[in-house]
């Protein structure tokens, strides 16, 4: 009954929404796994046909490798349909086969949309996939049946063993969500298509600048060692730690940097870059200053 009153236009109705923090998110696919359970060989009339076996990414987990040899880093970007409030599925769907609820989630009917491949094209983010079996444009709905039966968010927050997913209701001040969006600055992907989407990200990666700094009269780690980063209107600092290892995180792309290692008694090393890669400095070795 509570999602019969949801779908009628309840005042008092919820403005869902989800917040991913990619700095939690370590590729376990357990969201994948879940949504898969959720959906695969089951039928949720009024919301979803079963979702087909193989094929389908509800939930596209997006493996980015970072840096070089020896510094690489594994980034995962879980990506979901958008649910836009200016969703151009919903504009290009005939007779009313994708609708937005009042709730923010949008719909595919499985019934109305039958045979309306042509919807794949309109979702800039590619989250529509095709049931050839079923003749269906199929996505994710915020496992919208549950929510309606009085769950409190989709199955693939649920089993999240990171909280890298935030799940809940984007107009009321108190809910978790709320209170990190206001305390963050959330970004989407793709801002150009400004499609006011109920998805957000923090923690995206940025470029980085990094190094390892030894000492070339002992060659041993070169711990401690102040090393500073200087770009536009921006400053920072940081010492290297026990392996002679420093890094910056979250740069801005094509960027001009400047890098200053500094030691007592070695000699400074100075190192302008721009940020249109991911940059290892590789080792560097501090000499000794002439007394």
């Amino acid at each position: 009954m509570l999602g019969r009153s949801r779908k009628m236009g309840d005042v008092n109705m919820v403005k869902y929404g989800l917040l991913i923090n990619v700095a939690r998110c370590i590729g376990c696919y357990n969201c994948w796994i879940a949504c898969k359970d959720e959906h695969c060989g089951n039928e949720h009339p009024g919301y979803s046909a079963s979702q087909p076996d193989y094929g389908h990414f509800w939930i596209k987990v997006v493996e980015k490798e970072r840096g070089k040899f020896p510094k690489v880093k594994m980034t995962f970007i879980p990506v979901f349909c958008m649910h836009c409030d200016d969703a151009p599925c919903v504009k290009a769907a005939r007779n009313g086969a994708v609708y937005q609820r009042t709730d923010g989630i949008i719909i595919i009917d499985p019934e109305k949309a039958v045979g309306q491949k042509e919807l794949l094209a309109f979702c800039p983010y590619r989250m529509i996939y095709w049931n050839e079996e079923k003749n269906l444009p199929q996505k994710c709905t915020f496992c919208a049946h549950l929510l309606d039966q009085g769950f409190k968010e989709p199955r693939c927050v649920e089993v999240c063993p990171t909280d890298a997913l935030i799940f809940g209701d984007l107009e009321d001040p108190n809910s978790r969500i709320s209170q990190i969006l206001t305390s963050v600055k959330p970004e989407v992907l793709h801002p150009q298509f400004d499609l006011k989407g109920r998805v957000f990200w923090i923690n995206l990666p940025k470029r980085f600048i990094a190094g390892t700094v030894l000492y070339a009269d002992t060659n041993e780690c070169a711990e401690g060692v102040l090393v500073t980063l200087i770009g536009d209107e921006e400053k920072r600092t940081t010492k290297t730690n026990v392996f002679g290892d420093f890094e910056f995180e979250n740069l801005k792309e094509n960027a001009d940097y400047t890098i200053i290692i500094e030691a007592p008694g070695y000699k400074s090393q100075v190192f302008k870059v721009k940020t249109r890669n991911d940059i290892y400095l590789g080792r560097i070795m501090l000499e000794k200053s002439v007394t």
